[in-house]
């Protein structure tokens, strides 16, 4: 598998977080400067902001969470050599999934949907690590 072909999901993962970045930013500035929210109000505590901004907040902490552990393993995975169809399959599974999840945080936020789609994507990833160190194990005892 080419490199390109299993590093394009990764690329797609970062921008979703970076796109979340940037409507996070300037929902705070939209609210700052309408008034709706006070600079005292948010020194010291991120929950003052408006629901909405809240949103795009949580939305942009989960994809600097769980999406490391994918992070990890596909750098791992093109190290070893592992990285093959399957495995790019997968990732697309995955990043699917976290556009799933960004989606319904930032629209409805029904928890129930969000949570299926995170749990969608941790399952998809936990298979992708197992499947990833029976191959790094197997090669090892050469089975």
């Amino acid at each position: 598998m080419s490199i390109a072909a299993v590093l394009v999901p990764v690329f797609v993962q970062v921008g979703v977080t970076f796109v979340l970045l940037l409507m996070m930013g300037r929902s705070r500035i939209a609210s700052l400067r309408s008034g709706e929210v006070r600079m005292g109000d948010i020194a010291l505590g991120e929950r003052n902001w408006p629901k909405r901004t809240l949103q795009f907040q949580n939305a942009f902490h989960n994809q600097s969470e769980v999406p490391v552990l994918f992070y990890v393993l596909v750098v791992l995975a093109l190290i070893t050599r592992k990285a093959d169809m399957l495995f790019v399959v997968m990732s697309w599974m995955f990043v699917t999934s976290r556009l799933v999840h960004a989606a319904i945080h930032t629209t409805s936020n029904k928890v129930i949907w969000r949570f299926q789609a995170f749990a969608v994507g941790v399952l998809i990833l936990a298979v992708m690590w197992i499947i990833f160190g029976i191959r790094v194990f197997s090669s090892e005892v050469g089975i």
